[in-house]
């Protein structure tokens, strides 16, 4: 039985991701992250898109965990 050694000569190069690939991908991160903050941080009351308390109640335990007041 033989053991493998791994040599510095050895190929283990990491793939190189352009940024013209994964910037679209961050921004689009980006703009869900900002949407769900948005929801979670601001969705009553006078800045409320949607009227009811609907997306209030569906967030509201995950407001209470990121230190958002709602009462």
């Amino acid at each position: 039985m033989s053991a493998s050694v791994a040599t510095p000569e050895s190929d283990l190069s990491l793939p190189t991701l352009p940024l013209s690939e994964v910037l679209p991908w961050a921004l689009f991160a980006g703009l869900l992250m900002l949407l769900a903050i948005y929801f979670v941080g601001a969705e009553q009351g006078a800045t409320s898109l949607i009227s009811g308390m609907y997306v209030h109640e569906f967030v509201h335990d995950g407001r209470h965990l990121l230190g958002f007041p709602c009462h």
